[in-house]
């Protein structure tokens, strides 16, 4: 709706000391030309909204206008209360700070409001940690998030996957937790990097401090981190025939596609599969044992004869 449109343009007005119609766009996904006859629309309500063209330009308001908009809708509410991932929040020391906000705000409410905000964190849990991952180790967490906020340059030691121990001093930009996992986005040698938290073994605040790029967004950054680290995920592709029966199985696994849906006369069915490397492949046939053939490469057929060899002798 427009009007929640124009509100939320104006608290972004206010919070911000100059934002961009295309900023504004892509938050509010509108066309620019939408955006330009809602601020035409907000200055005829008499609300002072300013427009510089140029490098650096965009809409803001003037300095001294400021207006007390409360009025949360029941779905904002409860967003509010159920966003709230405490086990991260506590890594960055903000667990108590979260009730103690939460606690205000629910004063702040009015009394039709409350009930809705209450009820929902005894019915809706998010859980940010997945089955299998360990809570890793994070003591220079604190350092990392100090250097973020006051864009000083940190001098780190870390260690990359293969062991091997490196220095480096970067512009730290942004953190980011991927379920119970934290990553630091900083900039080192002109690039974006990502680096593993419970992998930096010292860290240290540099007095040289640094300039921030201005359109630089963590979640953008690391939206585009991830996207090249799935690309650069290793492949190792194999063909596979299985019992028809495992179909609904096979579905579940993140690296199957099935080519062939209707089984043979013996009941199989054969199905295209790539998986990350080598070793992962043998260990999904081997779980699947008589129920599965390996079809392609000839490498892993000729491993997984080995394997089970070994496996008959030991028994």
């Amino acid at each position: 709706m427009r009007a929640d449109r124009l509100l939320s343009i104006l608290l972004l007005l206010q919070t911000r000391q100059r934002i961009t119609a295309g900023e504004l766009a892509r938050r509010l996904e509108v066309s620019e030309r939408t955006i330009y006859r809602d601020m035409e629309a907000l200055g005829s309500a008499g609300v002072p909204v300013l427009s510089e063209r140029g490098t650096g330009g965009g809409w803001s308001l003037l300095e001294e206008y400021r207006t007390n908009l409360t009025g949360l809708t029941d779905a904002e509410v409860r967003a509010l209360f159920l966003t709230r991932p405490a086990k991260l929040l506590a890594d960055l020391g903000l667990e108590k700070a979260s009730d103690a906000a939460l606690l205000k705000l629910l004063t702040a409410l009015p009394a039709i409001r409350r009930p809705g905000a209450e009820d929902v964190q005894s019915r809706i849990y998010l859980d940010a940690a997945g089955w299998h991952r360990a809570d890793e180790a994070i003591p220079l967490l604190p350092t990392l998030q100090e250097a973020v906020l006051s864009d000083h340059a940190l001098d780190l030691t870390y260690q990359r996957g293969d062991g091997t121990v490196v220095e480096r001093r970067v512009e730290p930009l942004g953190l980011v937790a991927k379920g119970n996992v934290w990553y630091l986005l900083a900039k080192s040698e002109g690039d974006v990097r990502t680096y593993r938290v419970s992998r930096i073994q010292e860290a240290a605040i540099a007095d040289e401090s640094f300039v921030r790029p201005a359109d630089f967004d963590v979640a953008t950054a690391w939206e585009h981190s991830s996207a090249d680290f799935v690309r650069n995920l290793p492949r190792y592709p194999a063909t596979l025939r299985v019992q028809a029966s495992l179909l609904p199985r096979l579905r579940r696994w993140r690296f199957a596609r099935v080519d062939q849906v209707e089984p043979d006369l013996e009941g199989w069915v054969r199905v295209a599969v790539c998986f990350e490397v080598k070793e992962e492949a043998l260990e999904y046939a081997l779980s699947l044992g008589p129920a599965v053939e390996i079809l392609e490469p000839a490498a892993l057929r000729e491993a997984i004869v080995v394997l089970l060899e070994k496996a008959r002798a030991l028994y």
